[in-house]
This record gives structure tokens, sequence and C-alpha cells, in this order.
């Protein structure tokens, strides 16, 4: 058997579509960063356990639940509130927690959105941990989200969890995303002054998370961004193909990356005027000092 966290945060839209998803197990825990709406109230009408620890950051509060969150089994799998568990997928993960030659699992999501599987614009199949060994397992900070770091080798699973990435509404998405933003800006300024391409993991690398992610780091770098990614998606990645959600899915995942353009922008333009002041402070120190001498 395995554990399933469930992580919310003002989540009353999702979360008895997600805990009853999750009732698969029988060891179900709700990990909450302090709601302010009705989720803690609708979790207690279920059998889980609920804990609430303050939100700092993805990979902070993944690491905190596993390090401080005890399960009863050894083998957990994490759920977003957005996310639900299916029969097939829970079947699979019993029977892949059998061999040892893994720590932990990839699963692919299938974004729901608008009442549309979209799978074109989505590069489906798009993988995330989310079943391992708990003590084999943690996560760090990337961007808005977190990467994972195992301790050992991995695999990935055929089913895929459904994923209803704006059940809660678009003023919902537009809010999230904005927050995210600034994240993805911070990590898009690191990356430009000390990261750089894996050349040989976007033409070769291993799996598509090894492709994906070094295709991440070239995007950075290409001018009129937020323009270029909505042609690659819905014209490269055939997005066309999911219909009218689907170009809706593009436009707003072009109007996300210019919300990051932006921020780049706006951090470096506040980085010069503040080194411009250090300067002129500099400056004024030297000539305070040489007025004193004389």
């Amino acid at each position: 058997m395995i554990s399933i966290y469930i992580l919310t945060h003002n989540e009353e839209v999702d979360i008895a579509h997600t805990i009853e998803s999750a009732m698969l197990s029988d060891d179900v825990i709700v990990v909450d960063s302090y709601s302010s709406d009705r989720t803690v109230e609708i979790a207690r009408r279920y059998p889980v356990r609920i804990v609430q620890h303050k939100f700092e950051s993805h990979g902070q509060q993944r690491t905190w639940m596993l390090q401080n969150v005890p399960t009863k089994y050894e083998w957990v799998y994490i759920l977003e509130a957005d996310e639900r568990m299916t029969k097939e997928l829970f079947a699979e993960c019993l029977a892949a927690i059998k061999t040892s030659k893994y720590v932990g699992y990839y699963v692919a999501e299938r974004v729901l959105f608008m009442g549309t599987w979209i799978r074109y614009s989505t590069q489906y199949p798009r993988y995330q941990m989310r079943l391992f060994c708990k003590d084999k397992v943690w996560f760090t900070d990337y961007g808005h989200a977190e990467r994972e770091v195992c301790l050992g080798q991995t695999g990935f699973l055929k089913e895929t969890y459904p994923h209803y990435t704006c059940s809660k509404g678009f003023s919902r998405w537009i809010e999230k995303h904005n927050r995210y933003s600034t994240d993805e800006a911070i990590e898009t300024l690191v990356q430009l002054e000390s990261g750089t391409i894996n050349w040989r993991d976007l033409f070769f690398g291993r799996s598509e998370l090894e492709k994906r992610r070094a295709l991440k780091n070239l995007s950075l770098r290409v001018p009129f961004r937020p323009l270029v990614r909505f042609f690659y998606m819905y014209f490269w990645l055939k997005g066309c193909f999911d219909g009218s959600a689907g170009f809706t899915w593009c436009t707003l995942q072009a109007f996300y990356e210019y919300l990051i353009v932006l921020k780049v922008k706006e951090m470096k333009q506040k980085s010069r005027e503040n080194l411009a002041h250090s300067i002129s402070d500099g400056k004024t120190q030297i000539n305070l000092v040489l007025n004193y001498e004389k």
C-alpha cells in the first residue's frame, strides 16, 4: 500500500473530489497552508489526517512535509488539490513499488482545461515526480515550482493523472500566475547569468524530462519569447488541434511568459538604479572625506 499526501491552500472547490479520489489508500494526509476558506472544514468530513504548515515555497513545503509528517507506509504519492488519483494509476503504483530497482517514479499529467484534454500544446506526456520512497527523495525550489533530488534510479509510469488546471476560474488562474511569474523572473535572471544550455540533453536526452528542461533553458534566451511561445505551442506543437480551449490555453501561456519578461526587465532596471545610487553614495562619501582632510 502507499500513503497519499494532498497539498492544499484555499482549495474548497476541489478538495472533496481530490480526497474522494485518494481514498483508494487507507492513509491520506492533507497538508494545508493555513487556508482562509472552507478547505479544512470540508476535509474534516473525511477519514483523513490534517496538518497545517505555513507556506514558504513549493520545494520547502514538500521537504518539510516529508521530514515532519509521518506516514503509515514507506512509499508515498503526492497529489495537488486540483489533481486526481485514478483506480488505474493506483493499481500501477502498487505494482511498481514491488520492485527495488527504482526509488521513485515520474507520472504524466493529463491537463483538463475548459472541459477539454489539452494534449498537444502541453507537450504530452509531461512528467512530474509523484510516487517515491519517502527517505530517498526530497525537493528544492526552482522558479515558482520545485525540482526533485533522488538518491537512486527513477522510472516512469504509464498511467496518467487528471489535472484540472483552471477549475477555480480564470481570475484565480491569473492571480496565481502573476505570483508565479515573480519567482520565474528571479530564476530566469539566475539562469541567464550563470546557467548554460545543455545541448546534449536537448537533442539526445534519455527522457522527455531531460529534453524539456534543456529546452526551457534555451527558451530563456530567445528574443520575443511570448510571441515565439505562442507560435511554438499553437502551430509547432499542433495546439490548434486542441480546439478553442487550445487557443485560449496557448494565449494564456504566452501572457504568462510576457509577465516574466516584464518582471525580468523591472528587476534589471532596479538593479541598475541601486548600483547607480551606490556609486553616487560612494562618491559623496569620498568627497566628504577629502573635504574633511583639507
